[in-house]
C-alpha cells in the first residue's frame, strides 16, 4: 500500500523527531511530476552506501550529526546546516548520531523543454 503524500496546501510537520526518532522510518513527504521531498530518518551508524540521482538534490539536517562523502570528500551536517549536490553526484550517507534530514530530489528532465 502506498504512504499518502501531502496535498497541495497541506502544512507538514517537519520538526525534530527527538527520543521518537528511533521508532521513525524514512518517507516521502510529497512527490510531484518535478519534485520530491523525503523525511531521511538514520539511526546511528546506519549508512547509505555510494549511489546517484539524476536530478540535483539538498540534504538538510533536521537533527543528529550526518557525515556526507561527496566529490572526494567529507563533509559533516549538524541541525539546521543543508548541503546541495549537482545532479549524478556519487555520494554516501552516514549517521554519526541518530538523525533525520529534509531530503529533496529534483526529479529527472524537470524543467526541460
Amino acid at each position: 500500500m502506498a504512504l499518502p503524500h501531502a496535498a497541495s496546501g497541506e502544512p507538514l510537520d517537519v520538526r525534530a523527531l527527538g527520543e521518537t526518532l528511533v521508532h521513525h522510518k524514512t518517507a516521502a513527504l510529497f512527490k510531484s511530476q518535478q519534485l520530491e521531498v523525503i523525511r531521511l530518518v538514520l539511526p546511528a551508524g546506519k549508512v547509505l552506501p555510494p549511489h546517484k540521482v539524476p536530478g540535483e538534490i539538498t540534504i538538510q539536517c533536521i537533527e543528529g550529526i550526518l557525515d556526507i562523502d561527496a566529490h572526494g570528500s567529507k563533509q559533516r551536517l549538524v541541525a539546521g546546516q543543508l548541503l546541495f549536490l549537482a545532479g549524478d553526484e556519487l555520494h554516501a550517507v552516514t549517521a554519526v548520531e541518530n538523525a533525520s534530514a529534509l531530503l529533496t530530489i529534483v526529479l529527472a528532465g524537470a524543467g526541460k523543454a
